[in-house]
């Protein structure tokens, strides 16, 4: 009994890890960062401008944004997130399918 359980377990990660991938596959442009609103005249708050400050490779990066393109950079954005979210649940499907193969693996 504990083997078809373990068995229709490991099978019940593998389709989640597939929805997983399935979702991944659908994931358009996308870019770290976060973007925030500056000023040339911070006290008056005059000259506004947006900067887009992300890490790459190890190297902090920083871009200037144009305010028409502002609506796509903050898609692109959200999109990583939703990517590092899923990349994190496949991460943990997969060593939680891992453990159960192994313990499986050496039942007795």
């Amino acid at each position: 009994m504990t083997i078809t359980m373990t068995k229709t377990t490991l099978r019940q990660l593998e389709n989640r890890i597939e929805r997983v991938k399935a979702k991944l596959s659908k994931i358009g442009p996308m870019r770290p960062g976060s973007l925030t609103q500056q000023y040339k005249n911070p006290k008056e708050q005059t000259g506004a401008y947006y900067q887009l400050s992300y890490t790459l490779d190890m190297r902090s990066r920083t871009e200037y944004i144009q305010k028409d393109c502002l609506g796509e950079v903050r898609r692109q954005i959200n999109q990583y997130r939703r990517y590092k979210q899923l990349n994190a649940e496949w991460i943990s499907l997969s060593i939680e399918h891992s453990k159960l193969w192994m313990k499986h693996k050496h039942a007795p």
